[in-house]
């Protein structure tokens, strides 16, 4: 392969060396460090562009390597008959519309000029322009201690079992730039609760808490990107208040804006993931157990010249003490739902379920906070309702007090009220009102007669009403009408015979007789 030209400092010394000792090229190659071949080469070029040592002292090295060898470095050379593309043009096309392609510029291009280049080519003069014309510069940038962490999910996932399914494990990872430390944890999602007690089991790892957290842009963090207004989740917001830190996303696909924890994402896979790649795990408490011992390890190692220690020394010695004091009272992980509308039932639906909130708030919007037993239902910063979650879907929790009036009443008609309240009036009107339950052909018919025998315990008294019904059931009645009819005719209802057996006469010789 060519060699690489030498640098122009050294070309201007064998040019300046010439001047001095003229034509003797090994005196030259000895005193520029060079050999004779690249000595007689440079002096060729030099002689034809007609520059001697005067005139390369007095030129700047930009303007001295292109009087010598074109074009300046990286820039796309001439190739021969075939016309270059406008490659600005080319540059703004692909960063004004991401759908756009070089392989659909270089199709355009080469409709237009058939003896063009080819689309490697045109791919590698397109790269050798945009390297002198657009080059990636990176800012340097200052991490002091206690500032920030930044957190994001590893790409490589840990194959775990679990009752005889395959997962995929997601490994949370964090970094502190300032002493490099690394947390990581393992979850079996990257919904909303994992990612929340993530950020718990983070800040407990630190011992305290960092003025920011730069997480990426993923929804159950950040749910509008924005570089100026970022709107973030709600329920992340109510953790990032419970600590006392903010949040500071990274800009949308611009991981140099967390470098410290993509870096760290690399080491994690190298040093952590790679190692465990032949264990197999059954739960995740067993691969944190796996992970635990390897991270310390990672964090434990010596760090790259010309920092000395390692990550955990440097934190326990400048971070640690730099990072705020956890919150006394632990943070409750749950989920957040602002402004859902209150429905004409006077009912809200939260993940699938429905629950009652007081009728008075209906067709208002009020904020739901939903831990993993419980759902809180917030109006104005004041809770008006609280309610055990429910599991599954389309399951209702309602509960009276949240009804209207005219509603609880309805709501309360049920067969064992029906019941209850009847056996208060007699045994007769019990028994009556369990054969209007069960002598319809639904439930709801039943219900409504017993209403009707139950009224009229508040126009006639508890004996009278009894002694109809009693008289009803002698007679196979089964509608409530019969017995109002009995109640208006203000008959007399015959007392019912006693059946008290045979009595005592002397035809009886009783049991003693027989012994």
């Amino acid at each position: 392969m060519p060699r690489s030209r030498s640098g122009m400092r050294r070309i201007k010394e064998i040019l300046r060396l010439r001047a001095v000792l003229g034509a003797n090229v090994s005196a030259i190659a000895v005193g520029a460090g060079m050999s004779r071949t690249a000595v007689r080469k440079y002096l060729q070029l030099a002689q034809a562009a007609g520059i001697d040592g005067v005139a390369a002292e007095a030129m700047s090295q930009e303007s001295l390597e292109a009087a010598l060898f074109g074009p300046l470095s990286g820039s796309p050379k001439p190739s021969g008959s075939r016309p270059a593309p406008d490659w600005e043009a080319v540059d703004h096309d692909l960063r004004r519309d991401k759908n756009v392609t070089l392989k659909l510029l270089w199709q355009e291009y080469f409709r237009e000029n058939p003896t063009g280049f080819g689309l490697s080519q045109f791919k590698h003069h397109y790269a050798c322009w945009r390297k002198v014309a657009r080059p990636d510069l990176s800012m340097l940038q200052v991490h002091h201690a206690g500032e920030a962490v930044q957190v994001d999910y590893a790409g490589d996932a840990v194959p775990i079992t679990i009752d005889g399914v395959g997962r995929q494990a997601q490994l949370f990872v964090a970094c502190l730039p300032c002493s490099g430390l690394i947390f990581v944890d393992a979850t079996l999602t990257q919904g909303q609760d994992d990612w929340q007690a993530s950020h718990v089991r983070l800040f407990a790892f630190l011992g305290g808490v960092t003025s920011k957290v730069i997480p990426d842009n993923l929804k159950v963090g950040i749910t509008h990107p924005s570089y100026y207004d970022p709107l973030t989740n709600p329920s992340y917001a109510e953790l990032i208040k419970h600590y006392g830190t903010a949040v500071v996303p990274a800009r949308v696909r611009k991981p140099k804006d967390k470098p410290s924890v993509e870096n760290a994402v690399l080491q994690v896979c190298r040093w952590i993931v790679a190692p465990l790649r032949n264990r197999q795990f059954f739960s995740l408490m067993e691969l944190s157990d796996g992970i635990r011992p390897l991270l310390e390890e990672l964090n434990d190692k010596p760090m790259a010249p010309p920092r000395e220690g390692s990550r955990r020394s440097l934190f326990e010695a400048v971070e640690r003490r730099a990072l705020k004091s956890l919150p006394q009272e632990p943070y409750v992980i749950g989920q957040w739902k602002v402004e859902a509308r209150v429905n004409i039932d006077y009912h809200i639906i939260f993940d699938h379920n429905i629950y009652s909130v007081p009728y008075a708030v209906v067709h208002k919007k009020v904020d739901v906070f939903a831990s993993q037993t419980c759902v809180q239902i917030f109006y104005q910063g004041q809770r008006i309702a609280s309610h055990p979650r429910q599991s599954g879907r389309n399951r209702k929790a309602t509960l009276p007090e949240h009804m209207p009036p005219a509603h609880s009443e309805v709501a309360s008609r049920t067969p064992e009220r029906m019941r209850t309240e009847a056996a208060v009036i007699g045994v007769a009107t019990a028994a009556y009102v369990e054969r209007l339950l069960t002598g319809r052909d639904h439930i709801e018919q039943g219900i409504r007669s017993c209403l009707g025998i139950l009224r009229l315990a508040t126009k006639y008294s508890p004996p009278r009403l009894e002694a109809a019904c009693r008289w009803a059931l002698t007679t196979g009645a089964c509608s409530s009408g019969f017995v109002e009819q009995l109640l208006k005719s203000g008959r007399v209802f015959p007392e019912p015979i006693p059946n008290d057996g045979p009595g005592l006469h002397g035809n009886i010789r009783g049991g003693g007789y027989y012994h």
